[in-house]
């Protein structure tokens, strides 16, 4: 299987597996084109000097880490899908437009909708008495995170739906590269789990009701519901 950065037409199962971070890197040369030309403009003479000794804004960065995050991810979600048993797309369009999700991965046990995230310090599940519970990272609350991620399940679980696959699991996964999880409890939040890379294979190579037959069908059917983004 090509990696996540070379996947395109992956053919054993005659559909686009989409690129990982094809999306975000595409939004972080747009910005850095963008911030290249207002700079030259602005300073036609001194533009090239200024651009080698300012830093990036912490806004275009944040592009070129999430590509990085999902490459990551990408190519060790490919190699486990090496034996045939699991099925992973990359980087989907949202309906409507609205957004895109990082990883899909159809496996014996349902269908993970994985968001992978290249970022680092302590991460928290703060459950307070009354209230929802919150995701801080760092201390911030990153709350949004797992909105998101709601709206990404929904969205793949209204697609099984309209093709017959309502009972097919589908699970929220934020799959940190670098964060420092809880080493025993507080790893799951509104049903999504917070996990690393090992955990997740973990929970990708269990047993589980679906076929490989179905499996296939299922995989079909969101890549063309959601398309490359």
């Amino acid at each position: 299987m090509a990696t996540s950065a070379e996947a395109t037409s992956s053919t054993p199962f005659g559909f686009d597996h989409g690129r990982a971070g094809a999306s975000v890197a595409r939004e972080f040369e747009r910005r850095k084109r963008n911030r290249d030309e207002r700079t030259r403009k602005a300073h036609p003479r001194i533009g090239g000097l200024l651009l080698a000794v300012r830093n990036p804004p912490q806004s275009e960065t944040a592009f070129h880490k999430g590509e990085i995050g999902e490459l990551k991810i990408g190519a060790f979600l490919d190699k486990c899908a090496t034996d045939g048993s699991i099925t992973v797309l990359h980087d989907r369009r949202m309906p409507g437009g609205h957004g895109n999700i990082d990883h899909l991965a159809v496996a014996p046990t349902g269908v993970f909708v994985i968001d992978a995230k290249a970022i680092k310090g302590k991460v928290e599940v703060q459950a307070p008495l009354f209230g929802k519970p919150k995701l801080r990272v760092r201390g911030r609350d990153r709350t949004k995170l797992i909105d998101g991620l709601d709206r990404q399940v929904a969205a793949v679980r209204t697609v099984l739906e309209a093709d017959g696959y309502q009972q097919a699991p589908v699970q929220g996964v934020l799959c940190f590269t670098d964060a420092d999880l809880p080493l025993i409890g507080g790893k799951e939040i509104r049903g999504h789990l917070l996990l690393y890379g090992r955990g997740l294979r973990k929970r990708l190579a269990k047993k589980g009701p679906i076929s490989l037959e179905a499996s296939n069908t299922i995989a079909h059917a969101i890549a063309r519901a959601l398309p490359p983004a």
